[in-house]
Formats: structure tokens, C-alpha cells, sequence
């Protein structure tokens, strides 16, 4: 009896899991497409396949929904950043891979930090991610040099690799991806030789 109920609960408790993950997932797949200020309950639940009642249940409200589908696209976003540490070549490729897919909402976001406060949350956390992502990557160039020369020299990795950069050369110069990469990449060389 006691392994039949064991059996039930642990069953129970990964579809819980995978119904959680299906609205994370739904809430992500709708940020990517529109305002999260235009996303109400509704459009989440009929995209996860589950009631409105489901999503309550199981993030308390829509701010509780947001906080989680944030935290959730965070480690999505992490995992797809990773990039071997000292190659700028991969960096750069990973980087622009990053770009491709999360671009265009990270742009939304950045719009709408001054109105929402959600959306600034995100976009104060991406700005961290992404200083700590150019420490991380950039680290043995880094290492050798004092610590003032190791600030300025971050700054300038985290202007020549940002958002506003691949936009500008991308969508606004509208240039093709291999050259807008080959510019990256000679920014960076351009900064880190230049700082030595």
C-alpha cells in the first residue's frame, strides 16, 4: 500500500513539474512575440494547454507567473551564452547565435524598463548577466593587468559586445552577419591590444 501511494505522489509530482515547465515555457514563447504588458493570463493558459486556475495555482498571480518565466528564461539565456573562455571568434558567434533569438525582445524589454518595473528587473539583471558573461570569457586576457586597467577594459568589452552594438550593425547598417561579426571581433582585438 505504502509503495502503491509512493508511487502515485512521485507520479503526481513530475506532472506537476511538467505542467509547470509547459507555462514557463508558453509565458517565455509569448514574451518572444509581444509586450509582457499585453500578456495576460488567458493568452498563457490556452498557449500551455491548461486553465487559467492552473497557472494560479502554480505561481500564486501573474506578477508570480513573470518572476518565474524571468528566472526561468535567465538560465535558458545563461546556457545558450556559454562560449569557451579566450576564444573571441566563439564568443562572438555565441554571442550573435544569443542575439538572433532573444534580440528583438531584449529591445522590447529595454523599452519598457522606464514604465515597468518588471521589465527593468530583467534588464538590470541581463546587464549583470551580461558584464559578468565578459568577465567570464575575456578572463585571460584580463588577468594580467592591474585592476583599474581590468575595469576600463570590461567597460569597453561590455560596449563593443552589447545589444545596441549588434543592433547598430545588424538592423540598423542592416550588414550581414559574417561582416558584423568580423567587426565585433576587431573591436575587441582593437581594445584589448590597445590596453596592454
Amino acid at each position: 500500500m505504502n509503495a502503491k501511494r509512493a508511487y502515485v505522489q512521485t507520479a503526481r509530482a513530475a506532472a506537476a513539474a511538467q505542467t509547470r515547465q509547459r507555462i514557463l515555457d508558453a509565458t517565455v514563447a509569448l514574451v518572444l512575440r509581444q509586450l509582457s504588458m499585453e500578456i495576460v493570463l488567458n493568452d498563457v493558459a490556452e498557449s500551455a494547454g491548461v486553465s487559467v486556475q492552473t497557472v494560479l495555482r502554480h505561481f500564486g498571480s501573474r506578477d508570480g507567473l513573470f518572476e518565474a518565466a524571468a528566472a526561468h528564461a535567465v538560465q535558458q539565456v545563461a546556457a545558450e551564452r556559454r562560449a569557451p573562455v579566450g576564444d573571441i571568434a566563439a564568443a562572438v558567434q555565441t554571442l550573435f547565435d544569443h542575439y538572433e533569438r532573444w534580440g528583438e525582445v531584449m529591445l522590447r524589454l529595454l523599452a519598457q524598463e522606464t514604465r515597468d518595473p518588471k521589465a527593468y528587473a530583467v534588464t538590470e539583471q541581463g546587464r549583470g548577466t551580461h558584464r559578468d558573461w565578459v568577465g567570464e570569457v575575456f578572463a585571460p586576457m584580463l588577468a594580467a593587468r592591474s585592476s583599474d586597467a581590468r575595469e576600463t577594459i570590461t567597460d569597453l568589452l561590455v560596449i563593443a559586445t552589447d545589444l545596441y552594438t549588434w543592433k547598430l550593425l545588424t538592423r540598423d547598417r542592416r550588414l550581414p552577419r559574417e561582416q558584423a561579426e568580423a567587426r565585433v571581433r576587431h573591436l575587441i582585438t582593437a581594445i584589448l591590444g590597445e590596453s596592454r
